[in-house]
Parts: structure tokens; C-alpha cells; sequence
């Protein structure tokens, strides 16, 4: 007998790639676990599934950077991380342990991530389930879209951690018709950046003749940096709320093409989001 969760949760986080840099995702997760009934004649109750399946992996994953534990250009001491990327370029991230999840193999992929995640599920699961299959994938393609990360030193929860991030829709309407090509175009800029709050960067730093940014910032939980090449970063004057990301671009949009009037929609990640719009 097989139970089934379709998209039991998302996960929004960033990783560490080896040609792109730093780089925000959101996968949703299907589960499937097959097994005897139990004395309530189930597998396992819908809403232990949700409960503990849904716990772990939004403690263990989400809003994490996850790390390729065995790329060669990797290197951990105490709470700092070093990741070289193919273009001699480096990553480096300082910052508590549970900001961070390290995936066995050189990059990260899906599968890889699905196989960590049911290694840490498989003891927790009771004895007649006999096995478990994850699924992870983005949200469909539907128009202009981009990977970002940033990190909000303000949240109270996980959002504080300065490497997380989302791939992300957005819509845009100019004087109340739709814009494929201004979406694009914004899709384009942002797309693989780490969005920084200016006041957060905190020096200008060099790396094989490459211009470098480091931000930093202490949060509730504790204390963050993150240095990274600064042709992938795009700075705002305010904290990268999606609120404020919305309303940067709408901003942007007025100054550019004074006289009309703009609509932007801006997501977080899958299902969720902010509009600004033109007074």
C-alpha cells in the first residue's frame, strides 16, 4: 500500500555552484511512503506525515545555504567557509552552523538533496513503513522568472540568515497591459544576484583582480558575513524585502519611462509574494 503528499512543503534556500556562485532556489516536495497498515488501518496518518516530515525538512533545509560537502575547492574552519569557484573566484561565508547544510557530492542536485533528506527521515518513520520516495522540483515555468538570495537581519525567524534565497516569478503591468518584455528584462538583471542592502556592506574587497563585496551584519542568532564577487550583487537602499524589492522596481520603472503608470508583482519563491503599484 503506498500513502502519498503532493507538495507536502517548499523549500526555499540558496547553494553553492560551482560556475554560477551563490544561488537561490525554491523546490516543492512530494512524498510517497509504501508500507503495511497500521491498527488504524493506515500507513502512516496524514497528519504525522505533515508534522514530522514537513518539520524536519523545513528545520533541516529550508532557508539554508546547502554546501556540495566534496567539491574540491571547499574549505571549512570553525564557523567561516571558503568555496572557490571555477574562475578562481571566491564565495566565503561566516555564520552559525545551522545556517548552513552540508549535501554529500561536488554540486547540488535535486536527487542528491532528496537522498540526504530521506537518509535524515528513514529512523524517525515507524517500523511498517518499508520505504520512502521524495520528489523535489521548481514551480513550472510560466513566463520570467529568476534565482536571487539575500538575507534580512531584521526577521525573527530563519529569514535572518544572510545566504538563503528564491526563484522567483514576476509580473509586470504598464499602464494596465501586460509586459513580457519589461518582466525579462528585470528577470535578467536579477537573475543569480545576491540582493544587498547597502548599508550592510560593509567593505570593498579584491580577488584575482575582481572587484569583491562583504556584507555583514549580527541577527538574533547570531553573527553573519558573506563575501562574494560583486558583478553578482544588486544593492537596494533598504532592507530586500520582497516588499521593498516590488517597490524598487516599480520605482525604477517610473524614473525610466516618466508618465506611466506600473504595476509590479514580485514573488517569493512559490505562491507568495508583494504588489506595488502606481499612486
Amino acid at each position: 500500500m503506498r500513502l502519498f503528499v503532493n507538495q507536502l512543503t517548499a523549500m526555499d534556500f540558496s547553494y553553492l555552484h560551482p560556475i554560477r556562485g551563490l544561488l537561490g532556489e525554491s523546490w516543492l516536495v512530494d512524498i510517497e511512503l509504501a508500507g503495511g497498515l497500521d491498527d488504524q488501518g493506515m500507513v502512516l496518518d496524514f497528519g504525522d506525515v505533515k508534522r514530522q516530515v514537513k518539520q524536519l525538512i523545513d528545520e533541516g533545509f529550508d532557508h539554508r545555504l546547502l554546501v556540495p560537502a566534496d567539491h574540491p575547492g571547499l574549505s571549512v574552519e570553525d564557523d567561516q567557509l571558503s568555496f572557490l569557484l571555477d574562475n578562481g573566484l571566491r564565495i566565503r561565508h561566516r555564520g552559525p552552523a545551522d545556517a548552513l547544510q552540508f549535501i554529500p557530492g561536488e554540486t547540488i542536485t535535486r536527487t542528491q538533496v532528496a537522498k540526504t533528506i530521506h537518509q535524515a527521515l528513514q529512523p524517525k518513520l515507524p517500523g511498517n513503513v518499508q520505504s520512502m520516495q521524495l520528489t523535489l522540483y521548481p514551480e513550472p515555468e510560466d513566463g520570467a522568472w529568476y534565482q536571487y538570495s539575500h538575507g534580512l537581519k531584521q526577521h525573527c525567524g530563519n529569514c535572518q540568515r544572510i545566504a538563503h534565497g528564491h526563484r522567483s516569478r514576476i509580473r509586470i503591468w504598464r499602464d494596465g497591459i501586460r509586459d513580457a518584455m519589461l518582466e525579462h528584462l528585470w528577470a535578467e538583471r536579477l537573475r543569480g544576484t545576491y540582493i544587498g542592502t547597502e548599508t550592510d556592506m560593509v567593505a570593498i574587497t579584491s580577488c584575482n583582480d575582481q572587484t569583491c563585496f562583504r556584507f555583514a551584519y549580527t541577527a538574533e542568532q547570531g553573527a553573519f558575513e558573506l563575501e562574494l564577487p560583486a558583478d553578482r550583487c544588486y544593492l537596494l537602499d533598504t532592507e530586500s524585502t520582497v516588499e521593498n524589492i516590488a517597490r524598487h522596481i516599480r520605482e525604477r520603472l517610473e524614473k525610466e519611462q516618466q508618465g506611466q503608470r506600473f504595476r509590479v508583482q514580485a514573488f517569493e519563491g512559490i505562491g507568495k509574494g508583494a504588489i506595488s503599484e502606481s499612486s
